[in-house]
């Protein structure tokens, strides 16, 4: 990409910024340089810790005043005739342009947007602050904006608390707060993680017609390259803290220059030829052959699936139905029922992994936690290896459960903050009296350890010490530790990067391998499930809208619902 041209919006030089952590200065961006041309979109990808979410902070202004330091280098804005450095602006004239001039759509809605304030007095406040627009004025604006984002009930979204809203809602009312006073850069930051797949697919639509419509330049940072391919003009790849590769967009997929680039382009999951295992980053960075397995042949998937098939089902549903009350009155009598599952029937086989896929609300993890009894259904028959769950008492259901395992979602809340991985691993060992003393306990965690692909070193750390891959492989070693036969992932790569995601879906089939589990796969991500599934169910509304075999269902979908979900596919 070119340094610096005539029509440019800003030009960063040489850019270094520091962090004070562990009694030194770590460098998080080490002397970057790139231009932003005006009116085009600027896609910026890399993984966890490459310093693209700190380089777009440190354009904002928004760095913490202390503990962070700019070493050198220049960032240059135009946002009309003059020249602004940015660095060397007052806080005074930072807070001008911030919000006016330039404006972010931030990583996570929930937490971006504030809890106790309607949405939209909070898009009312930034143009009332930047405009100074009367309260009437500014209502009627915000209507507007909610309008041009395509938010359904404009008013009731207008008077709605941020929890009320589904996250496509809440990222479309961060959206319309950056766009209120038509900034010249957007600077977007993983806008679209873990959202739906065809939530995601229609924001970035609507991302990249508003960029046009007001002709703002965006920077859109992401650790997904098949995201950056739908919307960017140009590309950068960040890598510890430098530019390691630029170009325009087409270039950059079809003449990938670094190994680093390359290895992003290879660890997705595809919806063509199932390989035997997903290559890492690693195996194109380090020089070092990718440990890939040959695809595995039609025929032998045949074999392996009528062998799977011929067997008793290891967990049986019938007619299940789960209901959540929304509206009770003064003597706490249900007034008014979600039905979250309704009246699903699915066998579960001994060895497969069933890929259950459907949008966010279609009743997807609400059933598999009626599987492993977490929740209790409203109706319906649940068998599990033989024993009928919704018949079984306490002491049944927690023998039980030494043989039904979850992976939630997030690994950082369902791990405990408070106590070291070692007392997470070695708990349900001695709870379950599997092993006889702590030693034993110990000795076992370490091995658990190891399996995950960590060390024993990593025992006495706590959560927050981890990556988000790590707390995910320990999440996996604790789900091992009572040697289940069955194990439920509950979006269990969504939100971690794609080499990482490929780290974790590689582990897990080799897990299966070694120990002949049997999973369901909770995704949004058809190409994800596609990928480690036997078979497919695809729910919507809380019911079953289709099912089949995986490579039947994603190559020819029968049901409209289906097809959306593989066209959403990036």
């Amino acid at each position: 990409m070119e340094k610096k041209t005539e029509d440019y919006l800003l030009n960063v030089e040489n850019l270094h910024v520091s962090f004070f952590t562990n009694q030194m200065w770590i460098k998080a961006v080490d002397g970057i340089s790139f231009c932003l041309k005006r009116g085009k979109v600027t896609g910026v990808v890399g993984e966890s810790g490459s310093g693209k979410s700190v380089t777009a902070l440190t354009l904002m202004g928004l760095l913490p005043e202390s503990g962070a330091r700019t070493e050198a280098g220049s960032i240059l804005f135009k946002p009309g005739e003059t020249n602004l450095d940015i660095l060397h602006m007052k806080p005074e004239e930072k807070k001008h342009y911030r919000g006016r001039h330039m404006s972010m759509i931030f990583q996570e809605p929930m937490t971006s947007l504030n809890p106790v304030m309607r949405c939209g007095k909070q898009v009312m406040e930034v143009l009332q602050q930047h405009e100074g627009l009367s309260p009437k004025a500014a209502a009627d604006r915000t209507i507007r904006l909610f309008e041009e984002v395509r938010l359904p009930r404009v008013h009731d979204i207008f008077k709605s608390w941020p929890h009320q809203l589904s996250g496509g809602q809440k990222q479309r009312v961060m959206i319309a707060m950056a766009i209120a006073c038509r900034p010249a850069l957007l600077i977007a930051d993983e806008p679209t993680t873990a959202l739906d797949v065809t939530v995601q697919k229609a924001v970035l639509e609507l991302l990249r017609e508003l960029q046009q419509q007001y002709n703002m330049s965006v920077l859109f940072i992401t650790h997904d390259l098949a995201v950056v391919r739908h919307i960017a003009d140009d590309i950068l790849v960040m890598y510890h803290g430098k530019i390691v590769e630029s170009g325009s967009c087409d270039t950059v997929f079809r003449e990938a220059s670094h190994p680093y680039t390359r290895g992003l382009l290879a660890c997705r999951p595809g919806m063509g030829i199932r390989p035997g295992r997903l290559p890492g980053v690693g195996d194109f960075t380090e020089g070092t052959e990718a440990s890939a397995l040959p695809p595995e042949s039609a025929e032998e998937r045949q074999t392996r699936l009528e062998t799977i098939y011929r067997q008793a089902p290891l967990m049986k549903l019938e007619d299940v139905s789960v209901s959540f009350p929304l509206k009770k009155n003064w003597l706490g009598h249900t007034l008014q029922t979600l039905q979250a599952v309704d009246s699903v029937s699915i066998s579960v086989f001994p060895g497969e992994t069933l890929g259950l896929v459907g949008e966010s609300g279609c009743g997807k993890t609400t059933l598999g936690r009626a599987m492993l009894a977490l929740i209790a259904p409203g109706g319906g028959k649940i068998t599990a290896a033989g024993q009928q769950l919704d018949k079984s008492g306490k002491k049944q259901l927690r023998s039980l459960r030494k043989q039904f395992q979850i992976i939630f979602q997030d690994p950082y809340s369902s791990l405990n903050p408070r106590i070291s991985i070692g007392a997470c691993l070695t708990e349900p060992l001695l709870v379950h009296k599997v092993v006889r003393h702590a030693k034993q306990a110990r000795e076992r965690a370490h091995e658990l350890l190891e399996k995950v692909g960590l060390t024993h070193e990593h025992y006495y750390r706590y959560p927050h010490e981890f990556s988000g891959g790590q707390r995910q492989r320990i999440c996996i070693a604790r789900a091992l530790s009572l040697q289940p036969r069955f194990i439920i992932c509950d979006e269990s790569v969504s939100a971690l990067d794609i080499s990482i995601q490929a780290q974790i879906l590689n582990l897990l089939n080799d897990l299966k391998e070694a120990f002949g589990f049997t999973y369901v796969f909770i995704s949004h991500d058809l190409s994800v499930v596609r990928y480690m599934s036997d078979r497919i169910v695809v729910m919507k509304d809380g019911r079953i809208v289709e099912s089949g075999d995986a490579d039947q269902i994603c190559a020819n979908p029968a049901s409209a619902y289906t097809r959306s979900l593989v066209e959403a596919i990036l």
